[in-house]
Formats: structure tokens, sequence, C-alpha cells
């Protein structure tokens, strides 16, 4: 079992900068891929940015040069500093756990941390 608790969220404003935290605790394989996933309010869940435990990135499109996404693997946290916020970032910000080894995937979440664009 792994568990994922985010913190960081709240309001900001435009062109205001947020910074995610989530800590990992748990059976943490040492192979592995974090991410954050987000879900604005009538759409469905989407990836914003990934990094594997090597420290390879993968990043969305709607937020390539905003956000940049790091972990510390000593601590088991991973991080999202968001700049340059926009209102359609608006959503719940979802950590996300899998281990990288033979057989099917399986995903841990974290509950999830408001982002709020407040004008």
């Amino acid at each position: 079992q792994v568990q994922l608790v985010e913190s960081g969220g709240g309001l900001v404003q435009a062109g205001g900068s947020l910074r995610l935290s989530c800590a990992a605790s748990g059976s943490i394989f040492r192979l592995n891929i974090m991410g954050w996933y987000r879900q604005a309010p009538g759409k469905q869940r989407e990836l914003v940015a990934s990094i594997t435990s090597g420290g390879s990135t993968n990043y969305a499109d709607s937020v390539q040069g905003r956000f940049t996404i790091s972990r510390d693997n000593a601590e088991n946290t991973l991080y999202l500093q968001m700049n340059s916020l926009k209102p359609e970032d608006t959503a719940v910000y979802y950590c996300n756990y899998y281990a990288v080894r033979g057989g099917p995937r399986y995903d841990y979440w974290g509950q999830g941390t408001q982002v709020t664009f407040s004008s």
C-alpha cells in the first residue's frame, strides 16, 4: 500500500504562482512514476505532468513552460511548481503513483487539493 497526501492548493490570481506538494509513504517501489492530474468541474481527469524515479519528465501541452514537476526521492515527496496561472488551471489536483514492474499497473491517488483562480 502507498499513501499520498497533497498540500499547497488555494486561491490564486492572474499570473500568480502556487507550489503543490505530495508526500508519499508506505511500500514505495524503487522504480516508479509519479504525476499530477487535475479535474475541473464537468471534465475528465487529465494528466498535468509526470516524472519517473530517474527524473524524466512529461508535461501536458497546456502547462508546458509554466509548470515544473520535481521530486525528492530521499524524502518521497513530489512537487508541482505552477507559475503564470490562468483561470483554466482551476481544478482539483491529484497526486498519482504507480510502480514500474512486471504485471498490471495499479494506481494510487491522493485525496486532491483544490486550486481556484480568483479574479
